[in-house]
């Protein structure tokens, strides 16, 4: 089940970089030339048994943006470049992280990966969602398509995301747990599918 997993995941993701690479050349020189900083961001998450990697996005804030937190608060945030405001409302800066399937770090349907302080915050119950690899998608995804500007609405946005988006996030993650097959990954692709189009 794991191979067949994984050759899907490849064979899924090769299709969608070939037809976006065009676009994805696009974006990267509108990307470059409106703000200084390169194409992508790469911010280390903890993967499959606490493995950290770096994972891939196009970039959609001002450079060192991170060191004033990791948590984007709304889609008026002042970090987010003018093209980077485009990008995160049609969910456009995630599709490098098919790059991340390829390599094998990531997987189309699993759990988000998370930055490392908030893993550190995991109960041993919560710790299992490193049992599977990572993902682009989940029901945690589709559930909080509009997560940033739920924060966004939040007096303290560390602390609802910590006390009450996280944790149910990841009880969301035990549906896919309980199941991981590739029948349920074509299920879930297929609600994100209609969730962007909506």
């Amino acid at each position: 089940m794991i191979m067949m997993k994984r050759l899907f995941d490849i064979f899924i993701s090769a299709i969608i970089l070939s037809i976006f690479f065009p676009f994805g050349v696009i974006l990267s020189c509108i990307i470059v030339l409106s703000s200084r900083g390169g194409v992508f961001y790469r911010q280390e998450r903890v993967g499959k048994k606490g493995e950290v990697f770096r994972l891939f996005k196009f970039r959609t804030m001002r450079p060192d943006s991170d060191k004033a937190g990791k948590l984007t608060v709304g889609m008026r945030d002042p970090r987010i470049t003018k093209i980077g405001y485009f990008l995160r409302k049609f969910k456009l800066d995630e599709f490098p992280q098919f790059l991340n399937v390829l390599i094998g770090q990531m997987s189309i349907v699993g759990p988000r990966p998370e930055v490392q302080e908030y893993v550190d915050l995991y109960s041993a119950e919560q710790l299992k969602i490193l049992d599977v690899k990572p993902g682009i998608t989940d029901y945690a995804s589709i559930e909080y398509f509009k997560e940033n500007e739920i924060l966004g609405k939040a007096d303290d946005p560390q602390k609802a995301y910590i006390e009450d988006v996280m944790p149910a996030k990841l009880e969301l993650n035990k549906k896919y747990l309980a199941a991981p097959t590739i029948g349920h990954d074509i299920k879930i692709m297929w609600l994100t599918f209609k969730k962007l189009i909506s």
